[in-house]
Parts: C-alpha cells; sequence; structure tokens
C-alpha cells in the first residue's frame, strides 16, 4: 500500500511539473524564396530608367552642324577675312543684313541689330547695338559675335575699330539687283546656309523675270523721278535702285547724276520733266497733293496726268534685301499699270 502511495504521489508530482513547465516554440520553417534585402530595392519593371550613355532620341533629330575649315573670303570692300568654322552669333550692323539672315532661317544665331531693323517683326525684339551710322562699338563686342555683317558706311571707322578689338567682319555692299542675289549666295556659304540660299535666289530670280520680261513688250519707256526725300535727294547711277528703275522698264532722269545719290534742284527736275514720280518720300510727309502744289511742278507730265505713285513702304526699295523683288514689281506697276492687272 505504501508502495502504491508513493508511487502514485510520483506520478502526480511528474504531472505537476509538466503543467508548469513553458511550452516550447516549434522550430520555424525556412521559407522557400529567400525575402528581397530592403537595402537594394528593385526599381519597377513598368518604369526603367534609360541608361547614362544612350540618350533618349527626339522626335525630329537634327544633324549637327558641320565645322567645315577656315573660310577665307573677300568683301565688297576688297578685304580679306578668314572665317573659323561657322558663325553662331552673328551681329547686323544694316537692315538688310538683317532681312537676309532671317530670311536664310538665321533668326536664331542673331544676337544683336540696329534700332532701324524692323523686319520681320521678330528682328525688333534682339539686343539693339545703336543707330545705322551710329554703332556702340563696346555693345557689339559684349555681345561676343563671331561675325559681324557691316555696309560701306562702316569700312572705314567701326570695321578697323572692331578689327582692334579682335572680331571678324563682313561687309557686304550690292550695287544692282544682282548684286543682291549674290550677297544672299555670299552670305549663305559663310553660315552653312547655302541651301536655303539657292532657294531663296531662285525664287527671286523668278519674279525678276516675270517682270522684266513683261516689261520688255511695252512701245516706249517712261522716264522717272525717285523721289527719296522730300530735299530732293534721288537714286542716281551706280545705285541699286537705278538698277531697279532700269529692269521695270523706266528710263531714271538722274542716270547721268555724278554720284550713286545725287540731289537735285526743283528746276533740274521740271526741266527733265519726268513721266511718274515716285514718292519714297512718304516717310517725310511729303504726298501727290504736296508735290502737285510745289512752286513749277504743275507743267511736268507726271503732275498733268496724275501718276505721282506714292510708296507706301520704302524699305522694298530702298533696302538691298530679299525684299528688293517686292520693290521691282512695286515700279514696275507704276510705269505699266496695263501689264499687271
Amino acid at each position: 500500500m505504501r508502495k502504491y502511495f508513493a508511487l502514485t504521489l510520483l506520478i502526480a508530482i511528474l504531472i505537476g511539473l509538466l503543467a508548469c513547465a513553458p511550452v516550447p516554440t516549434p522550430t520555424p520553417v525556412p521559407p522557400t524564396k529567400p525575402p528581397v534585402p530592403t537595402a537594394t530595392p528593385v526599381p519597377p519593371a513598368a518604369t526603367p530608367l534609360p541608361p547614362t550613355a544612350t540618350p533618349l532620341p527626339t522626335a525630329t533629330p537634327v544633324p549637327p552642324t558641320p565645322t567645315p575649315a577656315a573660310q577665307t573670303v573677300t568683301d565688297d570692300v576688297g578685304r580679306t577675312v578668314t572665317i573659323k568654322g561657322v558663325p553662331q552669333r552673328i551681329v547686323s550692323l544694316a537692315p538688310s543684313n538683317t532681312e537676309v539672315l532671317y530670311a536664310l532661317g538665321l533668326g536664331a544665331r542673331v544676337v544683336g541689330v540696329t534700332e532701324f531693323c524692323n523686319y520681320p517683326p521678330e528682328a525688333k525684339e534682339k539686343p539693339k547695338i545703336g543707330g545705322f551710322a551710329k554703332i556702340d562699338l563696346e555693345r557689339v563686342v559684349g555681345l561676343n559675335p563671331d561675325l559681324v555683317l557691316a555696309t560701306n558706311i562702316h569700312a572705314k571707322s567701326v570695321v578697323p575699330e572692331l578689327e582692334k578689338r579682335g572680331i571678324t567682319v563682313i561687309v557686304a555692299e550690292p550695287k544692282n539687283v544682282n548684286d543682291v542675289l549674290a550677297k544672299i549666295t555670299f552670305i549663305g556659304k559663310l553660315t552653312g546656309t547655302s541651301d536655303n540660299a539657292a532657294k531663296l535666289t531662285a525664287q527671286m530670280q523668278a519674279r525678276i523675270d516675270a517682270v522684266t520680261s513683261k516689261v520688255a513688250t511695252a512701245k516706249t519707256k517712261p522716264r522717272v523721278y525717285y523721289e527719296i526725300d522730300k530735299t530732293f535727294f534721288t537714286a542716281g547711277p551706280g545705285s541699286f535702285i537705278n538698277d531697279m528703275i532700269v529692269k521695270a522698264g523706266g528710263i531714271n532722269i538722274a542716270a547721268d547724276a555724278k554720284t550713286a545719290y545725287p540731289q537735285l534742284t526743283a528746276e533740274a527736275i521740271i526741266a527733265k520733266d519726268p513721266e511718274v514720280i515716285l514718292l519714297g518720300s512718304m516717310n517725310f510727309g511729303e504726298t501727290p497733293d504736296v508735290v502737285r502744289a510745289r512752286p513749277g511742278w504743275a507743267n511736268i507730265s507726271a503732275v498733268k496726268n496724275g501718276r505721282i505713285v506714292p510708296i507706301p513702304n520704302e524699305d522694298v526699295i530702298s533696302r538691298p534685301g530679299p525684299r528688293i523683288v517686292e520693290g521691282l514689281e512695286l515700279i514696275a506697276r507704276a510705269l505699266y499699270p496695263e501689264l499687271f492687272k
């Protein structure tokens, strides 16, 4: 009986100990796949980053501008000038040069213009470097141009001063309509836009030929007086305006003058008896009524026959640039209205 009681007590103690002991934690089962380390996350597959060595292509890739060998050219005043590569920063010292640059698609490369450069309209937003004759040299230098396009009026003073400052300058001074076309071709070559220049000059030549072929059918040629201002400055021999009058089928009454832009007298104009008066002087307030009221002008053929023609936009005639074909057409219509109906 004592053995039984002792055995029973031993079993009870063992059961109690087992009841009080902590339940062991089951051994964790490792996952079938190792977890992704948080230190090096993988970018989402939907928006992968492009490799830095290969940039994304643009929708319309533009080929790089070629860098040709230096060009050595002779400008319109006989200077030999070397231009290195393709000019990317161009300053224009004349409205005509500005119009050529824009017509060749070079507006983005133009970094400076004169106060008179008003065409195309966006040219007016460019930094100004002074007037046509009075140039602010330091402002030009400050624009850091690799090419400056000047005219004959700048050859003796402005050009040498810019050259002293290490600026490359080209003088372009057309003397007739053909020279204007040649100037566009020349600037196209300097700026790497020869293809654009070829297209532009071809279009201009076609319009010039259309005018000259029409006026060639006329039986007579009218005498023409072109008035630049009310003090009787006009276009004489050697000027591109004189060439335009001739190409338009007219006879310039100042063709025998001694200079390209002579100043006539009222008496000389009356004596020449022009049959057509072209008023480029409208900007100075001159009108057909003002001309008719001038002493002694009532007997001039152009006045008697009502052939005083205002030029509403003299820029198309006075600027040797791409719009010169518009000026030629305007003059031809004034001389031969019956041929241009």
